[in-house]
């Protein structure tokens, strides 16, 4: 798979796997009891997990562009 490609992969797949997320927690907002007595909790967990998964992934970028950068 060249660059071209899998950047146009990332830039449609990535709206869609945020949708599918924002689907699946509003599905579990709604379904779950629990979700249902605990919003705040439940809320703040699905907000953080993608800051966090976005967080590593832009950690691990910078440390590999660095590196790279400071090899060169």
């Amino acid at each position: 798979m060249d660059k071209d490609s899998r950047f146009a992969l990332f830039v449609i797949g990535l709206p869609l796997l945020g949708l599918i997320y924002c689907l699946g927690i509003i599905a579990f907002f709604l379904l779950s009891p629990i979700a249902q007595n605990h919003p705040l909790v439940i809320g703040l967990g699905s907000a953080v997990i993608p800051f966090a998964i976005a967080v590593i992934i832009w950690t691990k970028a910078s440390a590999k562009a660095y590196k790279n950068k400071k090899s060169s």
